[in-house]
């Protein structure tokens, strides 16, 4: 059952999926019937951008200041990043909507290595993905997972069982929430120890929020499978929900850091001779 939603039908396959939106069907083979579900797609595409547009300030703060070894905690780095690698996978695992993989695989943070684990990742999912539609065609075609088809009828909504694989990727999909979650309390310390936001760009937290609150809301819109309840829905797909969410409110805390500290805060220059005239710094 998992990731059945990316290779359960040949793209632009519309026959189980009645009125359904046709470039939905041919770019992400997800069935999409009405406005509340094109409204998600959509606002899962801009949160994409979003993500992918958050590191190239953080580029030019970094080039600018000189500091952001310093201004950037370490930690907050490596918790997002192993955040993205877990969510990723679980995504895949737990059948989450096709939106959610390339938008954990752009959601990193400016680092060189980022950029090659990003590839990476794209390169083993398209890998997975043809193997998998390889599969499909020699099995009996898979039921069409898209959400509000009329074939469902009058069946009353109730729980859908998590498969196995489901289980893994939601437990996966857990840990990578806790890691998101923890990864922004070494930045708060950090910029709470420094009394100082430079070397960080805000922008990078600006979009991040814009990008965690666009893609909550599109996880919030869709709609539910057929016979399946709102509720069961949301659980589903809890922890990408907390992962996008919970962080959103912890970003909060780093903004008001950013007014806090933004009057009577010393020079670049200044701050950069400061932290580098600091004892042990061989």
């Amino acid at each position: 059952m998992g990731a059945q939603r990316w290779r359960g039908l040949p793209s632009g396959n519309l026959s189980d999926c009645p009125n359904g939106s046709r470039w939905v069907m041919d770019v992400f083979n997800e069935c999409a019937q009405d406005g509340r579900d094109i409204a998600s797609v959509i606002l899962g595409l801009v949160s994409i951008f979003c993500f992918a547009a958050a590191s190239f300030p953080q580029f030019y703060q970094a080039c600018k200041t000189g500091i952001m070894d310093r201004a950037l905690s370490i930690y907050f780095l490596l918790g997002w990043l192993g955040g993205d690698l877990l969510n990723l996978i679980g995504s895949f695992l737990a059948d989450q909507l096709p939106l959610q993989v390339p938008t954990h695989s752009l959601g990193l943070v400016a680092a060189p290595i980022n950029a090659a684990f990003v590839f990476l990742s794209l390169g083993t999912v398209w890998t997975v993905s043809l193997l998998g539609r390889g599969a499909a065609v020699a099995q009996e075609p898979a039921a069409f997972k898209g959400r509000s088809l009329l074939s469902a009828g009058g069946d009353e909504p109730g729980p859908k069982p998590f498969s196995k694989s489901e289980i893994v990727g939601f437990t996966i999909g857990s840990v990578s929430s806790v890691l998101y979650l923890c990864s922004r309390l070494p930045q708060i310390y950090t910029n709470y120890k420094r009394k100082s936001t430079i070397g960080v760009s805000y922008s990078l937290f600006a979009l991040v929020m814009l990008g965690n609150s666009l893609y909550g809301l599109s996880v919030l819109l869709k709609n539910p499978e057929p016979g399946q309840g709102e509720g069961d829905y949301v659980l589903h797909h809890l922890p990408w929900l907390v992962g996008s969410l919970g962080v959103l409110s912890l970003d909060v805390v780093i903004s008001f850091q950013f007014l806090a500290y933004r009057r009577g805060r010393p020079s670049t220059r200044e701050e950069r001779d400061a932290l580098l005239g600091e004892p042990g710094d061989g």
